[in-house]
């Protein structure tokens, strides 16, 4: 990256490619979303982790936001059995 170089978001700059920046930026608001669902819950980590078809050390990995171990499709699948419905916009650059 050169000095004084802007990006759009972060993703941009830390990623080699629009495609995996484009996947990083769905993979982060579909993390935070299912972050904010668990937190909702108002339950422990294993009882959270039970409800959602997780172990308690993946339940964490979530909260914790390490976004490198979920695809968006095991993001997907998540918000989907935490009763949540995922739907894709796609817009014309």
């Amino acid at each position: 990256m050169s000095n004084g170089e802007r990006y759009s978001n972060v993703w941009d700059a830390l990623e080699d490619s629009p495609e995996q920046s484009a996947n990083m930026r769905l993979r982060a608001e579909l993390m935070r979303i299912a972050q904010e669902h668990v937190r909702g819950m108002a339950l422990t980590q294993r009882e959270a982790a039970s409800h959602l078809g997780l172990t308690q050390p993946r339940l964490n990995d979530l909260l914790q936001g390490r976004i490198q171990k979920f695809s968006l499709d095991a993001l997907v699948k998540l918000l989907s059995r935490a009763g949540k419905r995922v739907e894709i916009d796609v817009k014309v650059a």
